[in-house]
C-alpha cells in the first residue's frame, strides 16, 4: 500500500527529482511555453462557430443572467461554471476570436504547467519537449480555438497532477492542509470544467497511494479529494437529471479504443506514432518511479477505458472530445521518451527537434482542416452568404431545426429574410414558433428553408417536416446548397407554384 513501492526520499529523488535541472531551467520557460501554445491555438483560423459554440453564445452571451439560469435548469446545467465565465467575458465583446480566447488561454496554461511537470518528473528536456509536442497537436489547436470548456478540462487535469506532485515532494511528515489545499482546489476546478474530465482522478488517486505514506494518504489526500469533488457531485446530479442532452450519442464497442490515439491527438496521421512513443515514455517513468509512471500511464489510458465502461453500463457517452483531457499525458509521456534518447556523437537537439517537427508535419493536414471556414463542421457564414447572394425583397426564411436560428442570426444579423415563424426564445436552445406555417407564408412568393443535414435527408420531408409543410403550402424547390462536411448545413430556396396561394 502507501509507501510500499517507492516512497519518501525515494520518490523525491527518483528519476530527475523535484528540482532536477533547476539551475538550467529559466523561470520564464513555462510562461513562454504557454504563450506559444496560446498563439498557435488561436492563430490562422477562419472556422465558423460550430453548433456547440453557438450553444455557448446562446446560453452565455445572448441571454441575461436570469435567462442563463432558466436555461441551465433545463439543459447543460453542468456547464454553468463555464457559461458564467463566458457571460462575464462577453461584456467586452462577442466576436468569434474573443469568445474562443479563454480556451486558447486555457491551452496555454496547460502547456505551461505541463512543461514544469515534465521537468519535475524527468528533467528540463522532458518538460520542454512535452510542451512542444502539446503545442503542435491538432487537437490542441481545435479545442484551443473552440468556445467550449474542453481546453479548461485539459488545463485542470495538468494543474491537478502538478499540485499532487508538489504534495508528494514535501518532506516526510510535513504534509499539512496548507500543502494539499491547492490540490483540493485543482480537483474542484477539474470537476467544474466537464463531468468526464474527472476520469483522470483514478490515476492520481493510485499514484498518491503509491507515492505517499499511508497516514498522509488517508488523512490528507483522501479528504482533499473529497472536498474537491463537492462541486463535481453537485454538477453530476444536475447532469444526470439532464442526461437527455446526450441522448443523441450512439453506443460504442471496444473497437472505438483503436481510434483513441487519433482522438487524443486530433490527427489519424500523428496520433498513432506519438502514442507509440508515449508508451515508451510511460515504461521509462515506471522504471524510474512507479507512482509517477502510474500517474502518467493511467492519465493516458484510463479516461477512454472508463468512458467506454460508462458507455456500456450506464448510458452511451463515448465522444472523441470527451477524451481530450488525455492529450497532455500523451505529450508528457512522449516528451519523457524523447528526452531519454542519448546518442553521444549526436547533439540532443538534432535527435529530438526533428521528431517534434515530424509530429507537427504529420498533424499539418488536420491543422489546416481545422482552420478552414468549415473546420468546425458548421459553415454558418457560407450558408448566410448563399442566402444573401440570391435574396430578394419579400423573401421569408424557415428553420428546419429552430435552434439553427441562433447561428444564422449571429452571422446574418439584421440582413436575413423575414423570420415568419418566430414567436420568441424558448427556455432552452429551441425557439417558440408558430404552428400555422401555410398562413405565416401568405404573401411570400419565395421561402428559404435551412436545416442541419444533407440535401437528400431534408428534401424527402421525412427527417425535416417543415420541408414537407412548405411543399404542402404550394412551393416547389428552386435550388439547394450544402456545405462540404456531413451532416453539414443545407440551404434550399422554394418558390410558390403559379396559381397557388
Amino acid at each position: 500500500m502507501g509507501g510500499s513501492v517507492v516512497t519518501g526520499e525515494a520518490v523525491r529523488t527518483s528519476g530527475q527529482g523535484t528540482d532536477a535541472g533547476a539551475k538550467d531551467w529559466p523561470r520564464w520557460t513555462p510562461l513562454l511555453a504557454g504563450l506559444l501554445t496560446t498563439c498557435v491555438a488561436i492563430s490562422g483560423t477562419t472556422a465558423s462557430l460550430s453548433a456547440d459554440e453557438v450553444a455557448t453564445y446562446s446560453a452565455a452571451v445572448a441571454r441575461p443572467l436570469s435567462g442563463l439560469w432558466g436555461l441551465v435548469q433545463q439543459i447543460d446545467g453542468h456547464f454553468l461554471p463555464y457559461y458564467l465565465l463566458i457571460h462575464a467575458w462577453s461584456w467586452l465583446g462577442e466576436a468569434e476570436w474573443w469568445l474562443r480566447l479563454p480556451s486558447a488561454l486555457a491551452a496555454g496554461v496547460a502547456a505551461g504547467f505541463l512543461a514544469d511537470l515534465g521537468r519535475r518528473l524527468a528533467g528540463p528536456r522532458a518538460g520542454v519537449l512535452a510542451a512542444a509536442l502539446f503545442a503542435v497537436l491538432p487537437s490542441v489547436s481545435y479545442h484551443g480555438a473552440n468556445a467550449r470548456p474542453y481546453a479548461f478540462a485539459a488545463a485542470a487535469a495538468v494543474v491537478s497532477a502538478w499540485a499532487l506532485h508538489r504534495v508528494a515532494e514535501a518532506p516526510t511528515g510535513s504534509v499539512g492542509w496548507r500543502q494539499v489545499r491547492w490540490y483540493a482546489a485543482s480537483v474542484a476546478l477539474l470537476g467544474c470544467t466537464h463531468l468526464f474530465s474527472v476520469l483522470v482522478l483514478p490515476a492520481q488517486f493510485l499514484a498518491a497511494l503509491l507515492a505517499l505514506p499511508r497516514r498522509t494518504f488517508l488523512t490528507r489526500i483522501v479528504p482533499a479529494t473529497a472536498v474537491g469533488c463537492v462541486p463535481l457531485a453537485v454538477l453530476a446530479l444536475v447532469g444526470w437529471g439532464e442526461r437527455h442532452a446526450i441522448s443523441w450519442i450512439q453506443p460504442h464497442g471496444p473497437d472505438v479504443l483503436l481510434k483513441f490515439p487519433k482522438h487524443a491527438a486530433g490527427s489519424d496521421l500523428a496520433g498513432p506514432p506519438l502514442f507509440a512513443i508515449a508508451v515508451v515514455g510511460v515504461v521509462i517513468l515506471l522504471r524510474r518511479s512507479v507512482p509517477w509512471g502510474v500517474l502518467v500511464g493511467g492519465w493516458l489510458v484510463l479516461p477512454p477505458v472508463l468512458l467506454l465502461v460508462i458507455d456500456a453500463l450506464v448510458t452511451p457517452a463515448y465522444v472523441d472530445r470527451y477524451v481530450f483531457v488525455t492529450a497532455p499525458a500523451l505529450a508528457l509521456a512522449g516528451g519523457v521518451a524523447l528526452a531519454s534518447v542519448r546518442l553521444a556523437p549526436v547533439p540532443f537537439a538534432l535527435v529530438c527537434v526533428p521528431v517534434v517537427l515530424v509530429v507537427a508535419l504529420l498533424g499539418a493536414p488536420a491543422q489546416a482542416d481545422y482552420r478552414q471556414r468549415n473546420g468546425h463542421y458548421d459553415d454558418f457564414p457560407g450558408a448566410v452568404g448563399v442566402i444573401r447572394a440570391r435574396e430578394r425583397s419579400g423573401d421569408a426564411i424557415v428553420y428546419g431545426q429552430s435552434r439553427l436560428r441562433t447561428g444564422f442570426v449571429y452571422y446574418g444579423r439584421e440582413g436575413l429574410p423575414e423570420d415568419v415563424l418566430l414567436r420568441g426564445q424558448g427556455p432552452a436552445f429551441e425557439y417558440v414558433e408558430r404552428n400555422d406555417l401555410a398562413e405565416a407564408l401568405a404573401g411570400h412568393r419565395r421561402v428559404w428553408v435551412v436545416w442541419r443535414g444533407t440535401k437528400q435527408a431534408g428534401l424527402t420531408g421525412k427527417k425535416i417536416p417543415k420541408v414537407a409543410a412548405v411543399r404542402a403550402a404550394g412551393y416547389r424547390l428552386s435550388t439547394a446548397w450544402h456545405s462540404a462536411e456531413l451532416p453539414g448545413l443545407t440551404v434550399a430556396l422554394f418558390e410558390r407554384v403559379r396559381g397557388k396561394g
